[in-house]
């Protein structure tokens, strides 16, 4: 892609799909890229929850639809990914963000739970990615945005098949980033920190949870935890023109955690 000399951060005209879109850090990408003029697909399993979350977009003026999709399910990713490309008249902008966690003990997973998270978090980026690539292509060029996270970067003692996976997105991101450079493609990597959504609701919550909450909360140098907004920036960044010669990248969104 061209950079032009002004709006650089401009996505008018622009078409994103947002798996996991429907809330969360999926719903603060998405905003941010409504908000910088995109048109948007949430795509996600729970339908109710997809429709108030298309709702809130809409009522900012936003082109949006809504998407069911099962991104650990070949057909399911294809129906999604064409469903947009056909509402849309095309595919400029994919955020991988669909995941899921499973807090316990190495030891005490099964084999169908650690299938299920390296499904969902890492095959899903890969089913997706692999997608939209020839709409990308034919376009001239596209951006995809994997959602990892700091445990790409450092383990973790009580969700090791969610430390995994997201280990397995960040190699993932480098390994497209490498192979579709010439075409026009760029890939990169956000790893959020602690950010306040569903996911990570039961540090709060759970009593249980106190004394790691504590760490947490003192060892983030910016003083508080994330919210999804918070991540609205980067993502409209790396679809812009902005990041026209940023491929490859692995950036983390913490408040500097990953940096103490």
């Amino acid at each position: 892609m061209q950079m032009r000399s002004e709006g650089m951060f401009d996505l008018s005209g622009r078409a994103a799909l947002v798996t996991g879109g429907n809330g969360g850090i999926g719903l603060g990408m998405a905003r941010g890229l409504a908000e910088a003029g995109a048109s948007v697909a949430l795509a996600g399993r729970d339908e109710s929850k997809t429709e108030r979350a298309v709702e809130t977009l809409s009522g900012l003026g936003a082109d949006v639809i809504g998407l069911a999709i099962d991104v650990a399910d070949e057909s399911s990713v294809a129906d999604a990914v064409a469903a947009a490309a056909s509402r849309f008249g095309g595919l400029d902008v994919l955020v991988n963000n669909a995941g899921i966690a499973i807090r316990k003990p190495p030891q005490e997973y099964t084999a169908d739970e650690w299938d299920r998270v390296l499904d969902i978090n890492l095959k899903g980026a890969f089913l997706c990615a692999r997608a939209v690539y020839s709409r990308m292509l034919a376009a001239g060029g596209g951006s995809v945005v994997n959602i990892g996270s700091m445990t790409s970067i450092f383990g973790s003692d009580w969700v090791s098949s969610y430390s995994a996976s997201k280990g397995g997105v960040v190699q993932l991101t480098r390994s497209l980033a490498v192979a579709w450079a010439k075409d026009g493609i760029r890939v990169n990597a956000v790893l959020p920190g602690w950010i306040r959504t569903d996911l990570t609701g039961a540090y709060w919550t759970n009593p249980d949870n106190a004394e790691r909450l504590d760490f947490i909360n003192r060892r983030i140098p910016a003083g508080r935890w994330g919210e999804p907004s918070d991540l609205a920036g980067l993502a409209v960044f790396l679809a812009s023109d902005a990041a026209a010669y940023v491929t490859g990248a692995a950036i983390p969104v913490d408040g500097g955690y990953s940096s103490y």
